[in-house]
C-alpha cells in the first residue's frame, strides 16, 4: 500500500488555504471542530457542514474526492472550509466505506 504524498500535501494546502482566507468565518466555525478532524461542505445545491477524521486524508476514495474538488473549485472555497462536489448521500455512502 503506498501513500500519494503529492495528493495529500495538496489536500493539507488546500486546507490551510481555506481556513485562513476569511478570518471571521474561520475564527467563529474551527472552535466547535475536535482536534484531529477538518470541515468539509458537501452537497449540490444545498451545502451541509462535516466534520471528518484527517485520517481520511490517507484513504484513495477521498483522496477522489479531493481532485474533484479541486478541478471543480480550485482553492477557493467561500464556505471557509473544502466543498466537496457530490451529494450528501454519496458522501455517506463513501465515508461510511472508510476506515478511520
Amino acid at each position: 500500500m503506498g501513500f500519494r504524498l503529492p495528493a495529500i500535501v495538496n489536500a493539507k494546502r488546500s486546507l490551510i488555504r481555506s481556513l485562513s482566507s476569511s478570518s471571521q468565518t474561520a475564527d467563529s466555525k474551527t472552535l466547535d471542530i475536535p482536534k484531529g478532524n477538518f470541515a468539509v461542505y458537501v452537497g449540490e445545491s444545498q451545502k451541509k457542514r462535516f466534520v471528518i477524521p484527517i485520517s481520511y486524508l490517507n484513504e484513495p476514495l477521498f483522496l477522489d474526492l479531493l481532485s474533484q474538488a479541486e478541478e471543480e473549485f480550485g482553492y477557493d472555497h467561500p464556505m471557509g472550509g473544502i466543498t466537496i462536489p457530490c451529494s450528501e448521500n454519496t458522501f455517506l455512502d463513501l465515508t461510511s466505506r472508510l476506515s478511520v
